[in-house]
């Protein structure tokens, strides 16, 4: 299976949807049963909501992260992935294009990233980590700048995302390739929780 999801790539979800209605396995690289993408869609919008507000300060009145997180939340709480995952993930990250401040930016992000892990694929690529852990680190850089860009502020939000993390996002995470070292600083956030969550193993 080639690696399907793609926040500027919208094709079919018929197969992925097959293997919903089956209560299948999403194979590839390695397999993912359907109740792992739940486990890391949880993780995801838990970090995606806390932050939505300092999207929705900044630009009041676009709908468009919350229906994201909204969705996300349909396809944590037992709904099939459908294509209104894959839309309002796309809808959320042109909502952070169009945002005029960092924070905004990376809460609308998040709100994206979370309705796009239902759709997390079982593809050996460091890229897929950022699936399951850059709306942590976005928060994590969120509760930075909100406190003056304090890096302390960072490295426990950090922390505090570590020990929410459940052994089965665990043993998803550790499937795939380290995160991709980076020289922004969610990226470097999200390198630093990606290696505490692995050395958890």
């Amino acid at each position: 299976m080639g690696e399907s999801f793609g926040f500027t790539n919208l094709e079919s979800v018929g197969d992925s949807c097959l293997a919903d209605r089956i209560g299948g396995v999403v194979a590839g690289d390695f397999e993912l049963t359907m109740e792992e993408p739940r486990v890391v869609a949880r993780f995801v919008v838990e970090s995606a909501q806390d932050v939505l507000p300092a999207f929705e300060a900044a630009v009041p009145g676009d709908p468009r992260p919350r229906a994201a997180i909204d969705a996300a939340w349909e396809f944590v709480n037992g709904a099939r992935r459908t294509k209104l995952q894959r839309l309002t993930a796309l809808d959320a990250h042109r909502a952070a294009q169009a945002a005029g401040s960092e924070a905004a930016r990376l809460a609308a992000r998040s709100a994206g990233d979370a309705a796009a892990a239902a759709y997390l694929h079982p593809i050996s690529r460091a890229t897929q980590v950022g699936h399951i852990l850059r709306a942590a680190a976005s928060a994590a850089r969120i509760a930075e700048l909100e406190a003056g860009d304090d890096p302390a502020v960072g490295e426990t939000a950090i922390e505090q995302a570590r020990r929410r993390a459940t052994p089965t996002l665990v043993a998803v995470l550790s499937r795939y390739p380290p995160a991709p070292t980076g020289k922004n600083r969610v990226a470097q956030l999200m390198s630093k929780l990606d290696a505490s969550l692995r050395a958890s193993c």
